[in-house]
C-alpha cells in the first residue's frame, strides 16, 4: 500500500513540476550566496589594500561595510526563499496534498 502511494506521487507531473520549480529556485539562491561569500573571500585573499581602504574620514574600512554587506545579503536571501516559499511553493503542496489524498 506504501509503495503504491509513493508511486503515485511521485508519477504525478504537479508533484515534480513542484520539485523541479523549488530546487531550481534553491540552487539560483544558493549560488547568488556562494558567489557573494567566496568573492569576498577572494577580496581577503587578493586584495588587502582595498578592504583595508578606510571609508571617507572615519575609521571603519570597506572591508568591514562588505562583510556586514555578505551577512546582509544571506538575511535578505533567506527572506527571499520564505517569501516564495510562502507564496507559491505551500500553496502548491497544499492543492497537491488535497488531489493526492484518497
Amino acid at each position: 500500500m506504501i509503495g503504491h502511494d509513493q508511486d503515485r506521487v511521485l508519477s504525478n507531473p504537479r508533484f515534480r513540476e513542484l520539485v523541479q520549480q523549488r530546487s531550481a529556485f534553491s540552487w539560483t539562491l544558493a549560488a547568488a550566496m556562494l558567489v557573494a561569500y567566496f568573492g569576498f573571500i577572494l577580496l581577503v585573499a587578493f586584495a588587502k589594500g582595498f578592504l583595508a581602504s578606510k571609508i571617507g574620514s572615519g575609521v571603519t574600512s570597506l572591508g568591514i561595510v562588505l562583510g556586514l554587506g555578505v551577512i546582509v545579503f544571506s538575511f535578505l536571501l533567506t527572506g527571499i526563499y520564505v517569501w516564495r516559499a510562502n507564496g507559491h511553493f505551500d500553496p502548491l503542496t497544499r492543492n497537491l496534498t488535497k488531489e493526492l489524498r484518497p
